[in-house]
């Protein structure tokens, strides 16, 4: 039996990261040991509850106001500390996070083989998304096998020069916890929503956090949605990041707005009814990018560029800038010509067929020596949306 820790901090590698790790459970062949840092205190204990999981070391390395080298830090000491890294045959690491690049490093210091989940996602711009683009890239110069969500993902990384033999294309999990969570869905939580099944008007998921769009950018996303908001048509659904300076451009733009709800970041079950509902969304989230396309909601990306191209390629996203005159076009178009809705609507989806776990398993197997090689993923010619 080998033992595997797997290392997470923030509410998407959790949810990324909740597939595998039930997966291992059940597998003779493995002992996960989990190990949280706690980078996101307050959205992970809540993901982490709803899938079940129950972390067997908690670290709770944040401070109010820390910086991000204080933050990568205090994961890193916390990860060599003890002896939390004893015994371990491997460490899986998720994405491109502080907590990634730490666990990965402290794996590096105990001489520990480092598993990199979606590993070759690229941008080509080391300052957006700042950290994570460099962050990604550094942990690929000394991961051991790197599990790649696409084959162009893959293709980046054979590009810089990471032999072909340790990648394998698994596609994405979140495909698969999408599909749990469509599978069990229980309603929004919250009374804010709790007529927006029963509404006629077209539902709008709008979600924006990351530092690159902090100040006069996100004040125009806030500024094109109080405009789309003029449309009687429209229901704007906006769950709020916790973070202060987030919420210290939004809510003033968008309050007290009729046809728009501003409310706290939902349970994973609850933002998966919200996502199931929308019409369209609007987003800088990663997450989003993915689970869009893979429930064929037509996504508008609130950036300048992205490491997910795939679904840009295929047409079931689109990058609209964090303009507000483009972001205002672009919905609108969207909203009244329906045959470029469903064009959109029915795009193939890049991230994954729903068996990535599966692939994931067999490629940390084969690894291992103890099963098969495992099977790519190819992205499908014809759509076929989660079922909801």
């Amino acid at each position: 039996m080998k033992t595997i820790g797997i290392v997470f901090g923030t509410r998407p590698e959790a949810v990324k990261f909740a597939p595998i790790i039930h997966a291992l459970i059940r597998d003779p062949r493995f002992r996960p040991v989990l190990i949280s840092t706690g980078q996101h205190r307050e959205m992970l204990d809540n993901t982490l509850e709803e899938f079940g999981i129950t972390p067997d070391v908690e670290l709770r390395i944040m401070r109010d106001k820390q910086s991000l080298s204080q933050v990568t830090h205090r994961i890193l000491e916390g990860l060599c500390s003890g002896d939390h890294m004893t015994g371990l045959d491997a460490v899986m690491v998720h994405g491109d996070t502080a907590t990634t690049l730490a666990g990965a490093l402290a794996a590096l210091h105990r001489s520990v083989p480092i598993i990199h989940v979606e590993a070759g996602l690229r941008s080509g711009d080391n300052y957006s998304p700042f950290p994570e683009e460099v962050n990604r890239k550094l942990v690929a110069q000394i991961a051991s096998l790197h599990l790649a969500p696409t084959p162009g993902n893959s293709a980046n990384l054979i590009r810089e020069g990471v032999r072909e033999h340790s990648i394998v294309v698994t596609g994405n999990t979140i495909v698969d916890a999408l599909t749990w969570g469509m599978n069990n869905l229980h309603g929004y939580g919250v009374p804010e929503l709790e007529d927006l099944d029963s509404d006629p008007r077209k539902v709008i998921l709008s979600t924006t956090h990351r530092r690159e769009s902090i100040g006069r950018p996100m004040r125009e996303i806030a500024e094109s949605l109080a405009e789309i908001a003029t449309r009687d048509d429209v229901r704007i659904v906006v769950p709020l990041h916790l973070n202060p300076r987030v919420r210290e451009i939004i809510v003033p733009v968008l309050r007290g707005l009729d046809n728009v709800d501003l409310v706290d970041p939902l349970p994973y079950l609850s933002f998966c009814q919200l996502l199931q509902r929308s019409d369209l969304i609007l987003s800088d989230s990663s997450g989003a990018e993915e689970e869009g396309p893979a429930l064929g909601k037509p996504t508008l990306v609130l950036r300048d560029i992205t490491e997910r191209s795939e679904s840009i390629l295929t047409g079931s996203s689109r990058l609209v800038s964090r303009n507000r005159d483009q972001i205002t076009a672009e919905v609108g178009r969207l909203l009244d010509d329906q045959e470029a809705y469903m064009e959109m609507a029915t795009a193939i989806n890049p991230y994954g067929d729903g068996r990535a776990t599966e692939r994931t398993v067999a490629a940390l197997a084969h690894y291992f020596k103890v099963g098969p090689a495992a099977m790519p993923f190819v992205p499908g010619a014809e759509f076929v949306p989660v079922a909801a």
